[in-house]
């Protein structure tokens, strides 16, 4: 399969386009997964609202009745409640590793064991987030492609 990307100028929609013999089993892998990068969720930071894309959040995290959406670089407060962002990411690489975390598994850079059965994920921006060890079986699963 080769793979060609055009890149457009920004008044422009972007678009995916496929172009196959027949709609196979990893055809349908790519559109699933192309979909599951889309969408925004709603962050307030420094008193302004934002849409973040998805597929720019890292983790999201609910500490002392707050629930906290953690980019790259900024962090916004959303005022969903932590189960509600859990189902509007389920299905977008998501997973919740501990009682007040979910996070995005595409931005896991290594994985590491930490102690009493508890793992560590290292995110791509150099951020370590710790795996509850109730968590682990699920987050073995997810890697492997047997939840999404």
């Amino acid at each position: 399969m080769r793979i060609k990307i055009l890149k457009i100028d920004r008044s422009e929609p972007e678009e995916l386009e496929i172009r196959c013999y027949e709609e196979t089993e990893e055809v349908r892998d790519i559109v699933t997964f192309v979909k599951s990068r889309q969408g925004k969720l709603t962050g307030i930071s420094d008193g302004e609202k934002y849409e973040i894309p998805v597929a720019d959040v890292y983790y999201v995290e609910a500490v002392d009745n707050a629930v906290f959406i953690y980019g790259q670089e900024k962090v916004y407060e959303s005022k969903q409640k932590l189960y509600e962002l859990e189902g509007i990411l389920k299905e977008k690489y998501f997973l919740r590793v501990s009682k007040s975390l979910i996070l995005n598994l595409m931005k896991i850079k290594a994985i590491k064991p930490a102690l009493n059965g508890r793992y560590s994920a290292i995110l791509k921006s150099g951020e370590e987030v710790i795996i509850s060890r109730k968590y682990v079986v699920q987050l073995k699963r997810a890697l492997k492609g047997d939840m999404f």
